[in-house]
């Protein structure tokens, strides 16, 4: 836990645990005992606080507030783009303001805290870095998304669509949690003259809900784009590779028969075998049963598959055995 009083030069880290701002990262259980007894909080609230998978809300009672917040994690790119979310809870009791969080620290430094006088102040500082703190995010998101649509134009594999799916899974989470963090902060506008907000930090407060609708629209606009574009970007890929089998066919097509011509007329062997026969005759006859072998095997293969995919369709089965009784 961490300590801080505000001071006229600032937030300022104290060493006492009477000081205005706490904050508690992965509490213990003494350290938790703390928090309750100091902010009236319940093992319910205190527990949402820790939960990942809590919706963000708000809650007062007798004079205490208690927000469920949502805030972004640094972004990692590897194989993989992970985006991650935490819940923060952040407790206004009185003159008394408490941030918890089940692991992390919270940055007091940022630009958001110079000005900062009392602890609704340094709470609306954190709600706004939060804010911009998904915008950034979303930038970074669009950024790497162009990345991965140059690498998809020319890419022969799923690794880059990979990526792309896990941005589009996880830009997903972050619109869920901007547009949670919407409902918490407008209900907080709502309420916020009765718990001594002034006039200056309501209008912070109206700037702040204004930021986290601009930041959900884009990440709206984001997530429609990437899920919309997902299956035209599988398509660049299948068709980079039916180019490249084409162009190996074609690489085929040109040496097969220079490889038949060369294999025929290489044949020592066989100009031993026929040594009593005309050299014309003999080749002659060789390349005739050539081609009665591959007339043989080519008949004989597409019966093997005619049989295969009428076994894979009964109704094509039936309608063909119609057919042959109808033309008998």
């Amino acid at each position: 836990m961490k300590h801080f009083e505000c001071t006229a030069n600032g937030l300022v880290e104290s060493n006492e645990r009477s000081g205005q701002i706490l904050i508690a990262s992965a509490p213990d259980e003494q350290e938790r005992e703390f928090v309750k007894k100091q902010f009236r909080l319940d093992d319910y609230d205190l527990g949402s606080t820790l939960d990942a998978d809590e919706v963000p809300r708000l809650e007062i009672s007798n004079g205490r507030l208690l927000l469920i917040w949502k805030v972004p994690l640094s972004a990692t790119v590897s194989d993989t783009v992970e985006l991650g979310i935490i819940t923060m809870g952040i407790c206004l009791n009185q003159e008394r303001l408490a941030f918890v969080r089940a692991s992390g620290d919270v940055g007091l430094a940022d630009r958001e805290f110079r000005s900062v006088s009392s602890p609704r102040d340094v709470m609306l500082a954190l709600l706004l870095r939060t804010v911009r703190h998904f915008v950034g995010h979303l930038r970074a998101i669009r950024q790497i998304s162009k990345e991965l649509e140059k690498k998809i134009t020319v890419s022969m594999e799923n690794k880059h669509l990979l990526q792309m799916f896990s941005l589009s899974e996880d830009l997903v989470y972050y619109q869920d949690a901007i547009e949670g963090n919407a409902a918490v902060i407008s209900k907080l506008r709502a309420v916020a003259g009765q718990f001594g907000f002034d006039p200056r930090q309501i209008e912070l407060l109206d700037d702040i809900v204004l930021e986290n609708n601009q930041a959900a629209r884009q990440a709206s606009i984001f997530a429609s784009v990437l899920s919309g574009l997902m299956d035209a970007r599988g398509t660049i890929v299948n068709n980079n590779m039916n180019v490249l089998l084409k162009n190996l066919t074609l690489i085929n097509i040109v040496f097969l028969p220079l490889n038949l011509i060369a294999s025929i007329g290489g044949m020592s062997e066989w100009s031993m075998m026929t040594e009593g026969l005309d050299w014309r005759l003999s080749y002659f006859l060789f390349s005739l049963g050539m081609v009665a072998l591959g007339w043989a095997t080519w008949i004989f293969m597409k019966k093997v598959i005619d049989r295969d995919e009428l076994r894979s369709h009964p109704k094509r089965a039936r309608e063909a055995e119609d057919r042959r009784l109808t033309s008998r």
